[in-house]
């Protein structure tokens, strides 16, 4: 099972992310996100990734996407915070939770559980 997973943030740290994930089995960028959308789209294009955005909340709209990863600048965090952590309106609720490692990066784990009927 492939992971699809969303990236925010396109500048220096973002491509290193990038650079990594291409040598991850399983594991396919499906989304970008940042501040510039030019910008952006030349970085997607060198890495084949088919959407783009300025919008975090546009990316987190497509169904396929598992999970998040947050490569923008430190302070910037805060804000994507509540916007992954609010379950998406669908039959599946989809959540996704920040854990922290010990070298203080942050990433976000989906958690699903079925939506109330």
């Amino acid at each position: 099972m492939t992971i699809k997973v969303a990236l925010a943030g396109a500048g220096a740290f973002g491509i290193k992310h990038l650079d990594g994930i291409k040598n991850i089995p399983d594991v396919e960028v499906v989304s970008l996100i940042s501040r510039d959308l030019a910008k952006t789209r030349e970085v997607a294009d060198q890495y084949g990734i088919r959407h783009v955005t300025t919008d975090l909340a546009d990316s987190l709209a497509i169904k396929e996407v598992d999970a998040v990863i947050l490569c923008t600048p430190t302070q910037m965090h805060g804000a994507a915070t509540p916007a992954v952590s609010t379950p998406a309106t669908s039959s599946c609720t989809r959540r996704f939770r920040l854990a922290s490692s010990t070298s203080s990066r942050w990433t976000c784990r989906p958690t699903f559980s079925a939506a109330p009927t």
